[in-house]
Parts: structure tokens; sequence; C-alpha cells
């Protein structure tokens, strides 16, 4: 499908210079002089190289319609991993380095949306929030529940996020994917 230079948006994916990339942040610039134009930073979803590049509202795009279709994570297989459609049953193998060190929140039955372009796997979509369990941090100090800091903690996946100060060891907590953050505690 064909659009407008000025018409691409964050997330959109787009067919540029024989390879497939996604628009990570777009920046309407108007020059007191000449015509304006959509500054975009791209991101290829091949190879993750980034490049910024200009589109003026005259200049078409081919945008790509991604297929998306729900699997469920099984397991790793050196660094392979390996997931099953929801709908065939068939199996799939992705590079862990495609997910990158969100890979550390997959969970055996977890069920991702699986990019594809093409029938070739471009991206995972994984979950927005997963439950983890601390398994170290320090130890609360009395009176120092009332501030607004935080303190690392390491929880049950091996990655280290920064929890607040009256949170143990042990307790489950809600975790967001994408940046990496405490959300609050599991109920």
């Amino acid at each position: 499908m064909k659009i407008n230079g000025n018409e691409i948006r964050p997330g959109n994916v787009i067919e540029h210079q024989g390879g497939l990339w996604a628009a990570v942040k777009i920046n309407a610039v108007k020059p007191g002089k000449g015509p304006a134009y959509a500054q975009v930073e791209l991101k290829n979803l091949i190879d993750g190289r980034k490049m910024n590049e200009r589109f003026r509202a005259s200049e078409t795009v081919e945008r790509v319609r991604l297929e998306q279709k729900d699997h469920t994570y099984l397991y790793q297989e050196g660094d392979m991993l390996v997931f099953m459609d929801q709908e065939s049953y068939e199996q799939v193998s992705i590079p862990t380095d495609m997910i990158g060190e969100r890979a550390a929140f997959l969970q055996d039955g977890m069920a991702v949306t699986i990019e594809s372009h093409e029938g070739r796997p471009i991206g995972v979509a994984l979950p927005e929030h997963v439950t983890l369990e601390i398994t170290e941090t320090e130890p609360t100090v009395k009176g120092q529940t009332a501030s607004s800091s935080y303190k690392p903690s390491t929880v049950d996946n091996g990655l280290r996020i920064m929890v607040p100060p009256y949170m143990s060891v042990g307790e489950k907590i809600v975790v967001n994917t994408e940046t990496l953050e405490f959300v609050k505690r599991a109920d």
C-alpha cells in the first residue's frame, strides 16, 4: 500500500532501499523556505541498523503489512528459540538475538505474537507485563519506606530490576517487558 511521506507514523513498517524498515521516531519539519518534510528515524527489521531519512509530502513509500500469528513459546535450543503455531501446531525456530535481552522474559507456554513478512519471521511481540519473583535484594531499612528511592534486585530470570524499598526476597512483582521496569506488586 503506497502512502505519502508525511503519513508515516511510529511503528509503521515500510519498504525502503530494498529492505524492511520500522519507523521509530518521526519529526515534522516546516522550514522557512522550501516544502515541509518528515525527518524519520528508521530501524532495519532484519539486521537492526538505524538510519535517518527525510520524506517529503510529495514522495510516496510502500507501507508493508506484516502477518501476525499467535504462537506459544516451547523451549530454547542452543541460540534458537522454538515456538509453536497455536492453529497448525507447526514449530518455528527464531534466533535469540532477534528478541535480544527481552528473551529472558520468555516462560514455558507463554503466548506471543510472531510478525512475519512473506513467510519469514521478523519480530516477536511479548506480553506487555510478566510476573516474576524477587530472588535477591538488599534488606529493607526501617524508616526508608517513605522515600521514593528504588533499590536494585535480581528476579528469577536473572535480570536486575529496580524495585521500591519495601519489597523483599520471595515477593512476586509485575515487570514491563518493554521498559524492563517494576510496575506493581503481583496479587
